[in-house]
């Protein structure tokens, strides 16, 4: 067993990477503002700043690219000496919510620290061959259950207060868990399509005659879900006759109001004249999480838009998957209800309405029959997690009578 560890060496050097790409960011929304000031006319320059002001800017710039590469270059060398070890939770839970926020900058900029996606047992990536898959689970059968977080969370963090919805099910329901990783602050889309073919290779090479396949799935992941369901359907993928249930646990089908209040913040900041700089701090925000503003599911819901702007475009309508068994489980923070507790409060993150897929459009409204709704009273959108109340839903709907 490898040593656990907060940091690792090579974190250190994907940290330096970012820190100077922060720095070099934070030049330019100086000289921003600096221009826009300078001009008075309440418009930012188009250009950057000439004159002496001009050459300080950039003599900033060149002194963080050249710094930044000679941390860099030190690190590189010392890496290798360190040796490897393993990750501990904390750290594990840090790189899961740097990669929501950042994640999609992450992998494009090629940082170490992007999560790549993989289906873990016990924080430990599984290697989708036969003989692996074999020896990780000696003891499977036929059922698998696949679960998926949310937006900046990880597969550790469905432990919660001692207890797992996953391994729960996997005793009482005689299933075998798998746990996806994954980089949440992705575009939905992007992720849908690799967990379809993740699950493809799964199916293929599961070393066991494979039964049947059930996702449960937490808040963005539900997502993810639906959006690899629709991809599956799309490519004619074998997995997908053999997925029998879906379980959304506060899903934000219909998206998420906090995602819409940062939209309108960037927005005002922007036709703000002097304060118009800062609207690109709003833009740090990932691709994940501006996916979540209306529940974008598809490639056509953002490619070739803008993602910041404020649009009346609404995300294409995606059916529930056919022949598949979904339930919608939500919770609202008030145990007395109200409609503006259920409605705009929800679960903290995610209003009733949304959770529960209905819409004042016809179109858009999700089928889930009464049956296989839940609604948890009291319950915040994470102690859904944990809800010793949702999980004995799941169980009645999911153990076989």
């Amino acid at each position: 067993m490898k040593k656990e560890r907060h940091i690792h060496p090579a974190d250190l050097r994907a940290l330096a990477s970012l820190a100077t790409d922060a720095t070099l960011g934070i030049t330019d929304l100086v000289e921003a503002v600096h221009g826009t000031v300078l001009h008075g006319s309440g418009k930012a320059p188009r250009k950057r700043t000439g004159g002496l002001a001009g050459l300080v800017y950039e003599a900033v710039r060149g002194v963080t690219r050249m710094a930044g590469g000679g941390i860099d270059a030190m690190l590189a060398r010392l890496v290798p000496l360190f040796g490897e070890h393993g990750s501990s939770p904390e750290r594990e839970a840090v790189l899961a919510a740097l990669n929501g926020v950042l994640g999609d900058y992450m992998e494009e900029s090629g940082n170490v620290l992007a999560i790549r996606m993989a289906l873990r047992k016990d924080a430990q990536t599984l290697l989708l061959e036969q003989e692996h898959l074999r020896n990780a689970f000696p003891h499977a059968g036929g059922k698998l259950l696949v679960m998926v977080h949310g937006l900046c969370m990880n597969d550790l963090q469905w432990q919660r207060q001692g207890h797992d919805h996953g391994a729960a099910l996997a005793r009482d329901l005689g299933c075998t868990p798998l746990y996806l990783h994954y980089n949440s602050g992705m575009h939905i889309s992007r992720n849908g399509r690799e967990f379809a073919a993740l699950l493809q290779t799964l199916v293929r090479e599961w070393p066991y005659p494979l039964e049947e396949v059930s996702i449960l799935c937490h808040s963005m992941g539900g997502l993810v879900a639906r959006s690899a369901c629709h991809y599956a359907a799309q490519e004619r993928l074998s997995w997908l006759p053999l997925l029998r249930n879906l379980v959304f646990l506060g899903t934000p089908h219909h998206g998420a109001p906090l995602e819409r209040v940062g939209n309108w913040v960037h927005i005002l900041l922007e036709a703000t004249p002097y304060a118009a700089p800062f609207s690109r701090l709003g833009k740090i925000r990932s691709a994940g999480i501006t996916d979540l503003r209306h529940g974008n599911l598809l490639d056509e819901d953002w490619e070739g838009r803008d993602r910041f702007a404020r649009t009346d475009d609404m995300p294409q309508p995606v059916p529930l998957p056919e022949h598949v068994a979904c339930y919608s489980m939500a919770a609202v923070l008030s145990r007395n209800g109200g409609e503006f507790s259920e409605r705009v409060v929800g679960d903290g993150l995610v209003p009733l309405d949304s959770a529960l897929g209905r819409h004042i459009d016809p179109a858009r409204c999700l089928a889930f029959p009464a049956e296989r709704q839940w609604v948890g009273p009291g319950t915040g959108h994470l102690e859904l997690l944990g809800s010793a109340e949702a999980y004995a839903q799941m169980r009645r709907w999911l153990l076989p009578e």
